[in-house]
């Protein structure tokens, strides 16, 4: 069984003394891990940053067995803001957020598009903005439809219900249009998108919240 895609790195962790396994979420095969040999080298170190892009080449004897990788770097991001605290909490949120959630090997394009266009905007001065509505179309995508979106302005409500707990919406969401938001309403849509998170999938699953989403929201 082999394999050639792309897709970005979500987490590694060593495997013995020169090698280590890898988490990738990819563009036709969904999220894969797998061994890759000589990838604790000093040499090829520096392309095992979580959140990079990468040409993954996967072989295994069986498809259902635990198969290897060999990977070349398509494109460094998590690099680029080694020195910028916010946008590396906001990549280590995101692909922690996709570890958790998606499933193994099942394919979802849309997902992989919108990760794809969120983390190549870091450089865009609204960043953040981007990664919190990058949220909450990942939340749709998974499942849970968020009807406020489109609901009449003239008979909206302010909050949304779920699992019979109110939850207020936040004024990012209400008024779409306006051109910068300040602290208060980056915190108030970052709150609001975790508990959608944990009410819909972290907690009825029975998962942990992941640590660097937390620390997104600390800095707003």
């Amino acid at each position: 069984m082999y394999w050639t895609d792309e897709g970005y790195l979500l987490s590694k962790n060593n495997f013995d003394e020169n090698s280590i396994i890898i988490e990738a979420f990819t563009l036709n095969h969904g999220k894969y891990n797998g061994i890759v040999y000589g990838g604790a080298s000093r040499k090829n170190k520096k392309n095992f940053q979580t959140g990079n892009k990468i040409l993954l080449n996967w072989k295994s004897k069986n498809e259902n067995k635990y198969g290897y990788f060999n990977i070349e770097l398509i494109k460094p991001i998590a690099p680029i803001y080694f020195e910028d605290k916010k946008r590396t909490a906001c990549i280590l949120s995101a692909t922690s957020i996709l570890k958790i959630l998606l499933p193994e090997r099942q394919i979802n394009k849309k997902i992989y598009d919108s990760f794809d266009k969120m983390i190549n905007s870091l450089d865009k001065n609204n960043w953040i903005d981007l990664y919190i509505y990058w949220e909450l179309n990942l939340i749709k995508e998974l499942g849970y439809e968020l009807n406020f979106l489109i609901k009449d302005k003239k008979n909206f409500e302010n909050f949304i219900e779920i699992n019979k707990r109110k939850f207020k919406i936040p004024q990012m969401y209400i008024n779409i249009n306006q051109s910068e938001n300040n602290s208060y309403k980056i915190k108030e849509a970052l709150v609001f998108n975790k508990n959608l998170l944990i009410e819909n999938f972290i907690s009825p699953n029975n998962l942990k919240f992941p640590l660097f989403r937390n620390l997104l929201e600390n800095y707003y």
